[in-house]
């Protein structure tokens, strides 16, 4: 080996390099580097480093002894990380839509309000999401048990006008099979049952593979750094980007309770025959044994989610193998067993009414109306306690004032409510084309669908008074464009674009307020429906059949109304996942969405779709440490939109040596404007004025017309100068200039790389990093 040696150099010798990280809906290396040559530096086709053909060995040792600046005559060397194909990908992808629900109740987790970790308060925030979770699991999972067997087998094969309907029915329905051995009610359930049992496979197996290639992606092993209150962020311990151990757990609790579900949806109605008087003693007695093993598999479950939270001051490597596939497998094993017990031949059962589905679906809304309640009180407590932030506002800057969790827990639980119902009414209204037939869905499911009018009603208001501050603030604006253009009188069309798009963008700030009402006017509805199916037991038109005539005909409009819009809603959702499976534009569109939605790890929900940010924040902190370490050299990672989101992150996960060596410059970035007041004990001032003390420098860039990306506001102090830029100006030139002899466009989000203010702070960053640090070479 040769000898290493250490080489000064000074600054204009100094090797520099940009590392771009580009935003929601991904781009190409090639738009990145404003190049069409570009080569692969290192990673995959999943997510990889890209740079320019005529740079691909800017900093080797050769291109040392023949450029004698080393960095292009001062010009840093461009890379691109592309990591696009992360949240869009195949056509696989477009399954994604069914984890919605699981996607938010998953984004709660991290909702919570800044506090000093370990606490019991924080410990009882994080358990009470996984509760909600897991209630979301059991909810899918009983929908399908609702259509299969209940709808389906129970009701439709149980009766001859539907069964004659359906034709591939007809081996389970006793007349249509002139009771063939598939056609008692016990084994009908068990053939059925294959469909949820399906579904809760399909999702582990998702959940399987997503873990293996995202959660199984090593970081960057180091020791933890020493924690003084919330001002250091969750986000630079070491384990933080590493869940295997937890998602493991997880999932093997949520497929025990998915398969524990369908056992339950069959074994229960097997064994409330049995327990009829005069029947058979041996399968009574196996019925009620039956019932306690569900509620000690339930417990069991439970333990489970609740025993043990996320692990982040360390790489756990560490797999429960025995929990891990002994539980799913137990469960799976006694669902077999339920299965056959449900099939044993009872001569006198018949099907008729509904399966206890009104119960079920019930004791579901009841216990996640709990738990948002709870949530919110534990989160109140939180946001009141000590050690949010330095400034007095800094609790003001928190979305909901610390609300914002279990607003958006209850949003999840509206969303399987709603799909829950809607495939459940739409099957039903398939099956029973008369509408005459069958008893339909759980009367609390008619319910629900009945208060969506309701809710639309309240958006629609809300989306008016809305709509006139923004006209307001459109007229205000007017005179605010013309005075910083020097504008008068000035082109009035043009003016109004300008002024109007800059009021539009201000609706994101408004985002709490849409999700408040929202969450609010659901609780409200969702008990009242509860209350309604508890009280009536009857649909919301029966309910009101001996009221006045306006109660009966609101009513009337309510329920049908309200099973026209789940149906169309349950086909709309079914539609777009079509055309994202075949179509790539549609796919990156819902990839969009997943680029904001999966930021985090999955610490509430197994299933959810998977955090790209485990395998993108070790992608950038590896290139980064190799490179500052191989080279000396200095390094400005600029992150666009969500890009810079992920570049703090992995600033974040660099030693502190690293990160003096390393300059952030961030433009349209939603880090402050959305997660800082989202995700306020992980984004919040306290941890931005960290990083930013950490890191050599951090500028940041952004206009009044972007409607996602908004100033850090961070001042000038011990830290450093001052993060924000004034806003740049968009459009660059109001009217035709020399340099715009044609009309400059409004970019808002986008392009910010045209301005020359970027070109001018990602100088001041090279400039104002340290050049003497030494470059061991081989």
């Amino acid at each position: 080996m040769g000898e290493v040696r250490t080489v000064e150099r000074s600054s204009t010798d100094r090797a520099a390099l940009e590392l771009l990280v580009h935003g929601v809906g991904g781009a190409t290396p090639e738009k990145m580097l404003n190049d069409p040559r570009t080569v692969r530096i290192t990673g995959d086709d999943t997510a990889a480093v890209y740079r320019r053909a005529e740079d691909a060995d800017a900093d080797s040792p050769a291109a040392d002894a023949n450029t004698p600046s080393g960095d292009h005559d001062g010009r840093p060397v461009p890379e691109a990380y592309v990591w696009s194909n992360l949240t869009s990908g195949n056509g696989t992808r477009a399954l994604w839509l069914l984890l919605l629900p699981f996607m938010v109740v998953n984004l709660a987790h991290w909702m919570r309000p800044a506090a000093r970790e370990g606490t019991r308060a924080v410990r009882l925030y994080g358990l009470l999401v996984r509760l909600a979770g897991l209630s979301l699991t059991v909810l899918l999972v009983a929908a399908a048990c609702e259509v299969a067997l209940d709808l389906t087998a129970w009701q439709c094969a149980g009766t001859r006008a539907c069964a004659a309907r359906h034709s591939w029915l007809g081996f389970l329905s006793p007349s249509g099979s002139h009771e063939g051995w598939w056609s008692p009610p016990g084994r009908r359930l068990a053939l059925a049952a294959l469909v949820p049992t399906a579904l809760t496979g399909l999702l582990w197996y998702l959940s399987h593979r997503t873990w293996r290639a995202y959660e199984s992606q090593e970081p960057l092993d180091r020791g933890p750094e020493p924690e003084h209150g919330p001002a250091q962020t969750a986000l630079s311990r070491p384990g933080f980007w590493y869940g295997r151990r937890l998602v493991a757990r997880l999932r093997a609790a949520h497929t025990a309770a998915g398969l524990l579900t369908v056992a339950a949806a069959v074994g229960t109605a097997a064994a409330r025959e049995d327990h009829r008087p005069g029947g058979p003693a041996a399968l009574d007695a196996l019925g009620r044994l039956l019932e306690v093993s569900l509620t000690l598999g339930a417990l069991a479950v439970v333990w489970v989610v609740c025993r043990r939270g996320r692990s982040e001051n360390r790489l756990d490597r560490t797999l429960d193998a025995h929990l891990v596939h002994r539980l799913p497998l137990t469960a799976l094993t006694f669902l077999a067993l339920t299965l056959v017990y449900a099939a044993w031949d009872r001569p006198h059962w018949h099907s008729s009414g509904r399966l206890a589905g009104d119960t079920t679906f019930g004791t579901l809304a009841l216990a996640q109306g709990a738990l948002v309640i709870t949530l919110a009180a534990v989160a109140r407590v939180l946001h009141r306690g000590p050690g949010t932030g330095p400034r007095p506002d800094d609790r003001e800057r928190s979305a909901l004032r610390g609300l914002g969790g279990p607003a958006v827990v209850m949003l999840a639980c509206a969303l399987g409510g709603v799909m829950s119902g809607g495939v459940s009414q739409r099957v039903s209204d398939w099956l029973d084309g008369t509408g005459t037939s069958l008893d339909g869905p759980p009367v609390l499911l008619t319910w629900q669908a009945s208060v969506i009018p309701v809710l639309l009603l309240v958006l629609l208001a809300l989306s008016a008074l809305l709509g006139r501050r923004t006209w307001r603030l459109t007229r205000a604006e007017r005179e605010a464009v013309a005075r910083e253009y020097g504008a008068v009188p000035g082109d009035p069309a043009r003016t109004g674009r300008i002024a109007r798009t800059r009021s539009m963008a201000t609706l994101t700030d408004r985002g709490p307020l849409l999700v408040a009402v929202t969450a609010t006017t659901t609780l409200l509805l969702g008990a009242g429906a509860l209350a309604g199916t508890f009280v009536s037991g009857e649909t919301p038109v029966r309910a009101a059949e001996a009221a006045g005539p306006f109660v009966q005909g609101a009513a009337r409009t309510a329920q049908a109304l309200g099973s026209w819009l789940i149906g169309l809603g349950f086909l709309l959702f079914v539609t777009w996942g079509r055309r994202a499976y075949k179509d790539a534009s549609a796919r990156r569109t819902i990839g969009i969405l997943w680029d904001v939605g999966t930021f985090w790890p999955r610490a509430a929900h197994p299933f959810a779709p998977p955090c790209y940010a485990e395998r993108a924040v070790p992608d950038l902190t590896w290139r980064m440490t190799g490179w500052t370490r191989a080279t000396g050299g200095r390094l400005v990672i600029s992150g666009h939109s969500q890009g810079s989101v992920l570049a703090a992150a992995a600033a974040w996960q660099l030693k502190p040596s690293d990160r003096k060596r390393v300059a952030l410059l961030t433009y349209g970035s939603p880090i402050e404007r959305l997660y800082g007041r989202w995700f306020p004990a992980h984004f919040g001032p306290a941890a931005l004025a960290a990083l930013h003390r950490d890191i050599d420098c951090w500028r940041n860039l952004y206009r009044l017309t972007d409607p996602i990306g908004g100033p850090v506001r961070l001042t000038g102090d011990d830290c450093g100068p001052a993060v924000d830029r004034a806003p740049l100006a968009d459009p660059l030139a109001y009217g035709r200039t020399a340099a715009h002899p044609l009309p400059a466009p409004i970019l808002g989000h986008s392009d910010y790389q045209a301005d020359p203010a970027f070109a001018e702070e990602r100088a001041r960053l090279l400039a104002r990093l340290h050049p003497d640090l030494p470059v061991q070479r081989a």
